[in-house]
C-alpha cells in the first residue's frame, strides 16, 4: 500500500457539526467528525442509515444546506492545488459553483435522480466540459468519448446520442461516474455509488474506480454500508454512528482488531461467503447485543409444497400501425422446480434476469404463456379468479420496498389485519389478538401499532411487511429481495427473523436474490437464472462448493469478500456482455435439457456464450 502521509491532505474535516431545523427544534445530523483525506487513497466512511455519513458528503460539497440543513461548527479545509487552502464552510455558493464539479467530483447512489431525463448522455457529458474546462463542442465531443471508453461502456459513440432511459443501472452508473471524473477532479465523493447494483456490475465499477484512483491520483472519499465493498476498496476506513466518529483505522485494523462495540457488531452482522461451507442446512447468524439462542440448524421435511414444470412468461413487443405483436421479451423460460414444505429455495441472478418475473408468474400476478404450478395438490395455473383468490391464502409476497408496498395513510395494525378482514377468516377480538402475536413475533413493540409507515425506519416497515404476509398463516412466501434495501445489522436481523419464523411455523421461501452471501446463509436449495432460464439447480452445498457451470463460476468469482487480504483483480472478472431476451415473434426456444451432476444437482447445456 502506498504511503499517503508525506503530502498534505486534500481535504481535512475537523469538528463538523450539522444541524437541521424542523418543527420540533434543530436536529442534530452530524455531531462532531474530525478526519483527512489524502491524495491517492481511498477513505471509506461506513456506518447504518441515519449515522449521518451522507451529510458529512454534502457538507463538503456545500449541498446540505439546500437539504435544509446548516452546518453550525467545524472547519471543512480543501487543498485546491499549489498550496491555495480554503474553508469550504465558509467559502460562498457563486465560488463553490466552480469547485463543484471541477475540483470535487460527485458520484450519487441513485443514478436516475443524478441523470437529466430530457437531454442526451453526450450533453451531459459535455456540459461541465465546456463551462469549467472552457472547451469547444468538438474537443469537449472527443473528451467525451474518450471517457465513455475508460468506463468501459459497450459502443459508446452511439450511447452518446441516447438517453439515460435507454442505459441499463450499470451503465447509467457508468455515466454518472464519467460525469465525476470528467474535469479530472482534486476529490471525488462516491455515496453508495454500487448499492442499487447487480454483483457482477459491482465488480466491474468497484475494479474501475480503483484503477481511475490509480493512475489519476484522485483521493476518494467512498461511503457505504457494505462491508465486503470496504474490504475491496478502502485503504483506511472511518466508522460513524449516531453523528459521531467512533472508530478509524486501516482496513486491515478495522477488520482484523476492532476496537469500538460498534464496529464488533457491524462485523458480526456480515453473513460472508463461504461461512456455510460444510453445512448442509442453514441456520440463523449469531448477532452480537441479541439474547444467545442455541442455533439449531433447519432442517425442513421431505414433503414437496410446489412443483413448478415448463414454466415460460413472455411480454409482447408490439410495432406498425395495428400494433401487433412483432417480438416477444422472453423473460422466463422453461422453468422447473420443486421446493419442500419448511424450505428455502433461492433463486439468484443479475437483474433483467428473469427472476423477480418468475416469483410474480408463480402467484399469477402476471399471467405465464405455458407450464404448471403446483401448490399443495392445487392446480394454480387452471383457477379462475374466484378460486385464485382462494389459493392465495396460502402463498403471499414480501416485496423489495416496504413503502411502497404499504398504505401511508393506514395505521400499521389496520394494515396487517387487512388480509385477515378481506377474507373474514377472524372477527372482532380475535383479530386485534392475532395481530399482536404478529407484532411479537416480527419483534416490534405493541406500540407501533397506532404508527403510520414514515414514521418506521426501513426494517421496521420491512418487519410490518413480513407480520402482513404471515397474517394468513401462508405456507409459501415469495420474498423478492427482501432484504436488500437494508442495512447490515438489520438485514442480518431480519434473516434471522424469517428463518426462526421459518423454523415454528415450517414456512416455504422462495427467496430471490441477487446477494450471494445471503442466499448462501438462508437456502436449502438455490437456483442460479440467465436469461429467463436456471442455468444451474441443486443442492445449496452442491451449487456453491461446486459450481459446474461457467455462469454459476463467474458470479462466485464476482462476489466481494469481507477481507481486505482477498482483494479481487480486475483480470479476474471476464463478463460477457448478456445478450438480448427479445426474439423475433417467429422465434422458437429450444428447450431446457439438463445433464445430471449427482444428488440432485443438474446444469443447463447450452451451446451459448456461457
Amino acid at each position: 500500500m502506498l504511503d499517503h502521509s508525506e503530502k498534505a491532505p486534500i481535504a481535512r474535516i475537523e469538528g463538523l457539526r450539522v444541524e437541521f431545523q424542523t418543527k420540533d427544534g434543530p436536529v442534530v445530523g452530524v455531531e462532531d467528525v474530525s478526519f483527512n483525506i489524502n491524495p491517492g487513497e481511498t477513505v471509506c466512511v461506513v456506518g447504518e442509515s441515519g449515522s449521518g455519513k451522507s451529510v458529512s458528503s454534502l457538507s463538503l460539497m456545500r449541498l446540505v444546506e439546500f437539504g435544509g440543513g446548516e452546518i453550525a461548527a467545524g472547519k471543512l479545509m480543501f487543498d485546491r492545488g499549489e498550496g491555495a487552502e480554503v474553508d469550504l464552510a465558509s467559502t460562498a455558493q457563486d465560488e463553490m459553483r466552480g469547485i463543484r464539479g471541477n475540483e470535487i467530483g460527485m458520484i450519487f447512489q441513485e443514478p436516475m435522480t443524478a441523470l437529466n431525463p430530457v437531454f442526451t448522455v453526450g450533453k451531459q457529458l459535455t456540459e461541465g466540459l465546456r463551462l469549467h474546462k472552457n472547451m469547444t463542442k468538438a474537443e469537449a465531443e472527443a473528451r467525451a468519448l474518450e471517457l465513455m471508453t475508460q468506463v468501459r461502456i459497450p459502443e459508446p459513440q452511439k450511447r452518446l446520442t441516447q438517453y439515460p432511459h435507454e442505459l441499463s443501472g450499470g451503465m447509467r452508473q457508468r455515466v454518472v461516474i464519467a460525469m465525476a471524473l470528467a474535469c479530472e477532479p482534486r476529490l471525488l465523493i462516491a455515496d453508495e455509488p454500487t448499492t442499487a447494483l447487480d454483483v457482477t456490475i459491482q465488480a466491474e465499477i468497484l475494479a474501475l474506480m480503483d484503477r481511475l484512483k490509480r493512475e489519476t491520483g484522485t483521493a476518494v472519499m467512498f461511503i457505504t454500508h457494505d462491508m465486503a465493498v470496504v474490504a475491496q476498496m478502502a485503504d483506511r476506513v472511518v466508522v460513524m454512528f449516531r453523528g459521531n466518529k467512533v472508530e478509524e483505522g486501516t482496513v486491515e485494523e478495522i477488520f482484523e482488531n476492532p476496537q469500538h462495540p460498534y464496529t464488533k457488531a457491524l462485523l458480526a452482522a456480515v453473513p460472508k461467503l463461504g461461512e456455510m461451507t460444510g453445512k448442509d442446512y442453514p441456520e440463523p447468524m449469531k448477532l452480537i447485543g441479541t439474547p444467545d439462542k442455541a442455533i439449531v440448524p433447519i432442517k425442513g421435511t421431505d414433503e414437496v409444497l410446489l412443483t413448478v414444470k415448463g414454466l415460460t412468461t413472455r411480454f409482447p413487443v408490439t410495432g406498425g400501425l395495428l400494433r401487433r405483436t412483432v417480438a416477444n421479451v422472453h423473460a422466463v423460460e422453461d422453468l422447473s422446480f420443486t421446493i419442500n414444505k419448511g424450505q428455502t429455495l433461492s433463486l439468484v441472478g443479475e437483474s433483467g434476469c428473469g427472476k423477480s418475473t418468475a416469483g410474480r408468474s408463480i402467484l399469477r400476478l402476471v399471467n405465464p404463456m405455458s407450464g404448471e404450478v403446483d401448490l399443495a395438490g392445487k392446480d394454480i395455473m387452471a383457477l379462475n379468479q374466484k378460486d385464485l383468490r382462494t389459493a392465495r391464502l396460502d402463498m403471499q409476497m414480501i416485496f423489495q420496498d416496504p413503502f411502497a408496498s404499504l398504505n401511508p395513510q393506514m395505521a400499521l395494525a389496520d394494515q396487517v389485519a387487512e388480509p385477515i378482514h378481506n377474507y373474514g377468516l377472524m372477527k372482532g377480538k380475535a383479530v386485534t389478538e392475532w395481530v399482536e402475536n404478529l407484532f411479537d413475533r416480527v419483534e416490534l413493540p405493541r406500540s407501533f401499532m397506532r404508527r403510520f409507515p414514515h414514521e418506521l425506519s426501513g426494517g421496521q416497515r420491512q418487519r410490518v411487511a413480513i407480520a402482513r404476509a404471515l397474517a394468513l398463516k401462508p405456507k409459501l412466501i415469495i420474498a423478492d429481495e427482501a432484504v436488500s434495501a437494508l442495512d447490515v445489522s438489520v438485514q442480518a436481523q431480519v434473516l434471522n427473523l424469517m428463518m426462526e419464523l421459518q423454523a415454528e411455523m415450517e414456512l416455504s421461501f422462495l427467496f430471490i436474490s441477487h446477494d450471494m452471501a445471503v442466499v448462501e446463509r438462508v437456502s436449502h436449495h438455490v437456483g442460479v437464472m440467465y436469461l429467463g432460464r436456471i442455468v444451474e439447480i441443486g443442492p445449496r452445498r452442491a451449487v456453491f462448493e461446486n459450481p459446474q457451470h461457467p455462469y454459476t463460476q463467474a458470479l462466485m468469482k464476482a462476489v466481494p469478500i469481507a477481507d481486505p487480504r482477498r482483494r479481487k483483480a480486475e483480470k479476474d472478472l471476464n463478463f460477457k456482455p448478456i445478450p438480448s431476451p427479445i426474439h423475433p415473434a417467429s422465434y422458437v426456444a429450444e428447450p431446457s435439457v439438463y445433464r445430471d451432476v449427482g444428488e440432485g444437482h443438474k446444469v443447463l447445456i447450452t451451446d451459448s456464450g456461457y
